[in-house]
């Protein structure tokens, strides 16, 4: 840390990065310091001091029945970090408090003044951009700590602590331990869940429409130039597309479409081949497309996933990095506004690159779109009053910076240009029919059109064009293109009412109806943003996590829930239906916002979602989590996919068991008769047959097991397994099946060996000391049951493989697989491995490495890095993020340093990586303080009373 003289000013901002930055636009009077995010932060119970733990705080940190006045703590590995702060204020005769101008900033900096408690002049002061003219310009023009933005934050801190404390426990007694529950998350997931219901229950309808290659003939203008016109109408009755059926493949209006078979299509059409095709109408009319707002935090992470290829988290990492730079403005905000200085800087770029006519005659301005906007940036664009075009930085910015960059640069110039324009043109072609047939009735006269867009002036789209997410009738959009959507040029030739054309060819084509698109991370972004749920801030952590908790997995690009998730839903819409609600939680943020704004009181607020609206006869959170003796775990753990089929969600993961036979009516029951269910085996007299089960996994979509694809886990499950082929040491069978446990492979006794072992006095079944077992193995990690090799088992059941012994002591060393992952074995000791192929080939040498280490509690160390990065510019090693013992740190493997509570492991940008360990390369090896033997006192029975300051203001 640097020496700064008597009477500096210090500046505390939230992030390494900016220090630099900053302080090279600031004058020597100013000192630059960072807090590295958050200071202090609610204490989880078991943290809290012990005479609290029995008291109003000890439950949630915070005192319910008092005002919800919250107890707060200075986080163990920012002590230090608040130690400097301290030693660097006493030197300065004035603080400058400059975290970001967002509710998260402002609590940050109220909770340094809470932590610091200067004696000096405090000043707030805040900025979009880090460029010289605004930092300059936030020096010189500061305010006071917002206490409302305070309040709101604080409300929302509280809220989602009670909230997960409360909800979370209800998962772990009624579906399984582990799992949480979040004010955003669960709704989130709920949304997901939502969709893959529907696709389950889809039901594909097949229809048919025609297609017609159309062109006007020899001697016309334009004669030869084709284009492609549909079959819109069959004796003035619209012909039916798949927009008319419902997800239960049932057509919406059936009264007011025709429904066309293959028999009916194939009829128009070669009736249409034969006939007289004209030109019944033409109709033109102008197009006009306006650019798109500048990005708000929302549209840029879908933008992102469109165009790059970048899920919300990396998205939002790398703007931060661009924004630390000095690069774009601050990345987290929901305004479309620009400065006029922003806007004055697009509209002279766009005029120098593209041409005067390209820019509008006066600036465009955009209204802001999203619920309950609150945040006082600027949109996301270029930093400073000029911009530099991606070309003037290419050499300072590489791959992915680069790409983010140009696509901010690209959308913040095109939104001050001048609007597309051009024609659009619609085409009505009749033709008369002799001999076809629709639905069994003559059919005299079938309709055709086309249409197309000419762009006579691309504006905007000289630089920049919005992408757009995958359309659930994409086929039908494209043919309908011209109606404004989109800017896909499709010329039509020249033609006049009452002109006849070729038809050539005239073809049927047969369609299926598509399920509801699963969600995407830019999609489901969207989604939350339209309804209103949480804010920008928190779209790219609360996708990362519903991915963390195992609710959702991603398949391509599309999020897809896995059954755990349908159980947590199933329990929250069932017993907190208000919770998942989509309108109250987005009354949640209307209220934070209320609050912000000094319209609504926190205290009554969270009075109200806790305790109760008495007025409203409104249960709160504590009167919904009191009764949860009327949960039916095993309830709202079963899905049930039909046919007798369900899915339920078990301690050892998701499984299928059939509990009615196949064809059983579900309306009244009536089983088929002769139909028996599928019974386990082993069934003691007079004891009711067990259901069989099957293990499954999330490798199958929800949408894609049926049950016809279940009843064949189920008979697998009953048989004797798949034989995979014989042990050619012992000419054993090998098998594979799926038990309570997943799915495992095992050596059947031959006839031979039975024999063998009851002449030895041994059984091959039972309990006991003499009962000899066949050797079994459960499959590892990206093996399939279905697809197990003879290969693959065998080298299974070879575990454990002896590595070798320890050299000191003789004992022999084992490699194996257990519960918790792959793991050595010597003695006693057992030291976990990083992955399952070290089992088969670590040597020896390699596995005395690891015992020559200190022992880690847990079996973290089986764990992969959190996050991988490139080489340390000083070490030149590769930097990771692991989880350690005492929670994710940052190593290269020469020095170790704590991921700071206030950042998420995932989002610790690769420069803040390399910043924090030369942090703390430069701090040294801590020294061990000698402790002195304290004197004796004598007992006290007086209790240590909580200090106010470590709270709430007054």
């Amino acid at each position: 840390m640097s020496q700064a003289a008597k009477g500096s000013k210090l500046v505390i901002v939230e992030s390494p990065t900016k220090v630099k930055s900053i302080g090279q636009y600031l004058g020597d009077e100013y000192r630059v310091e960072a807090s590295v995010g958050h200071i202090r932060d609610l204490p989880t119970p078991s943290e809290l001091p012990t005479d609290m733990k029995k008291g109003p705080y000890g439950k949630f940190a915070v005192d319910v029945e008092n005002g919800f006045d919250p107890y707060y703590v200075v986080d163990a590995d920012k002590k230090k970090k608040v130690t400097e702060l301290r030693r660097a204020l006493k030197e300065a005769d004035e603080l400058y408090l400059a975290t970001d101008e967002d509710r998260e900033g402002e609590a940050i900096a109220w909770h340094l003044l809470q932590a610091l408690k200067p004696k000096v002049p405090v000043k707030r002061m805040v900025f979009h951009e880090i460029t010289k003219d605004a930092i300059q310009h936030a020096v010189n023009t500061t305010r006071d700590l917002d206490d409302r933005m305070v309040d709101a934050q604080e409300s929302r801190r509280i809220l989602d602590r009670l909230y997960g404390y409360e909800v979370s426990p209800v998962l772990w007694r009624k579906v399984k331990q582990g799992l949480s529950a979040g004010r955003v998350q669960s709704v989130a997931t709920r949304l997901v869940v939502e969709r893959e219901r529907a696709r389950m229950a889809f039901r594909v309808a097949s229809y048919w429409d025609v297609e017609a290659t159309l062109a006007p003939q020899a001697g016309a203008t334009d004669a030869g130039q084709s284009f492609v016109a549909r079959l819109h109408s069959v004796d003035g009755m619209r012909v039916a597309t798949g927009r008319d059926f419902t997800d239960a493949g049932e057509l919406k209006k059936a009264a007011e479409v025709v429904h066309l078979r293959q028999a009916d299509a194939e009829s128009v059409a070669t009736a249409t081949a034969r006939a007289e095709v004209a030109v019944a109408d033409v109709s033109e009319k102008p197009y006009t497309r306006r650019p798109a707002a500048p990005f708000i935090t929302s549209t840029l992470q879908q933008e992102a996933s469109r165009k790059l290829r970048l899920g919300s988290k990396d998205a939002m990492r790398v703007a931060q990095r661009l924004y630390e730079n000095g690069y774009i403005t601050y990345m987290r905000t929901d305004s479309t506004t620009l400065s006029q200085s922003a806007i004055t800087a697009a509209r002279q770029q766009a005029r120098d690159l593209y041409g005067a006519e390209y820019v509008p005659d006066s600036p465009r301005h955009y209204g802001t779109k999203a619920k309950g906007a609150q945040e006082a940036h600027e949109a996301i664009r270029p930093a400073g009053e000029t911009f530099r075009t991606p070309a003037q930085l290419a050499g300072e910015l590489r791959g992915s910076e680069y790409a983010l960059y140009e696509l901010i640069w690209k959308r913040t110039v095109a939104s001050q240009m001048a609007d597309a324009k051009g024609s659009t043109a619609t085409v009505r072609i009749d033709a008369e029919l002799e001999g076809a047939e629709v639905g069994g009735k003559p059919a005299r006269k079938a309709e055709y059109t086309a249409s197309g867009t000419v762009i006579t002036f691309r504006g905007f789209l000289a630089a920049y064009e919005e992408g757009r997410d995958a359309e659930r009738y994409a086929e039908e959009a494209s043919a309908g293109a011209a109606k404004g959507k989109g800017s896909k040029e499709t010329r039509l030739p020249k033609v006049h009412a009452g002109q006849v054309l070729d038809a050539d060819p005239v073809e049927a084509r047969g369609h299926e109806t598509s399920p509801p698109p699963r969600y995407t991370e830019a999609t489901l972004v969207k989604a939350l943003e339209e309804k209103g749920i949480g804010r920008p801030s928190t779209y790219a952590a609360t996708v990362g996590t519903i991915q963390d908790r195992g609710y959702v997995r991603t398949q391509g690009n599309a999020l897809v829930p896995t059954w755990l998730a349908f159980a947590v839903t199933n329990l929250l819409e069932k017993h907190f239906p208000t919770l998942v609600d989509y309108d109250f939680t987005a009354q949640m943020e209307e209220g934070l916002d209320a609050i912000a704004a000094g319209e609504e009181e926190r205290v009554a607020w969270l009075q109200r979602f806790y305790f109760g609206d008495e007025a409203t006869s409104t249960a709160g959170l504590r009167d919904l989590v009191e009764d949860l003796g009327e949960i039916d775990a095993k309830g709202v753990s079963t899905i049930d996919i039909g046919d007798g089929i369900v899915v339920r969600v078990g301690r050892y993961g998701p499984y299928v068991e059939e509990v009615a036979p196949a064809g059983t009516d579900p309306a009244t029951g009536e089983v088929p008769a002769g139909a028996e269910p599928l019974t386990t085996e082993g069934t003691a007299p007079g004891e009711e047959p067990k259901p069989l089960r099957a293990s499954i996994s999330d490798d199958i979509a929800p949408d894609e097991l049926t049950p016809a694809m279940a009843r064949e886990f189920l008979a697998e499950a009953a048989s004797d397994g798949r034989v995979l082929g014989q042990d050619p040491e012992t000419g054993r069978d090998i098998v594979a099946k799926t038990g309570r446990y997943g799915p495992y492979v095992s050596e059947v006794f031959t006839d031979e060996d039975v024999a063998r072992f009851e002449a030895e006095g041994k059984k091959v079944s039972g309990r006991g000391k003499d009962v000899v077992k066949p050797r079994t193995g459960s499959l590892l990690s990206g093996m399939d049951v279905r697809s197990v090799t003879l290969e693959d088992a065998l080298k299974i059941l070879s575990l454990p493989r002896v590595v070798g012994k320890d050299p000191e002591t003789g004992t022999e060393i084992t490699a194996q697989n257990g519960r918790y992952g792959p793991y050595l074995k010597k003695g006693t000791d057992s030291r976990s491995l990083a992955s399952e192929d070290q089992i088969f080939e670590i040597t020896l040498e390699e596995a005395l490495k690891i015992y020559s280490e200190p022992k880690r509690r847990g079996r973290s160390a089986a764990n992969p890095p959190i996050a991988e990065f490139a080489e340390d510019p000083v070490s030149g090693k590769k930097v990771v993020i692991k989880d350690g013992r005492f929670g994710p740190y940052i190593t290269d493997g020469e020095t170790n340093v704590t991921v700071p509570r206030a950042m998420r492991p995932e989002d610790v940008s690769e420069l803040q990586a390399f910043e924090l360990l030369a942090q703390k390369r430069a701090e040294g090896p801590k020294k061990k303080p000698v402790r002195k033997a304290a004197p004796k006192k004598p007992a006290s029975t007086t209790k240590r009373t909580v200090k106010a300051g470590t709270r709430k203001r007054s």
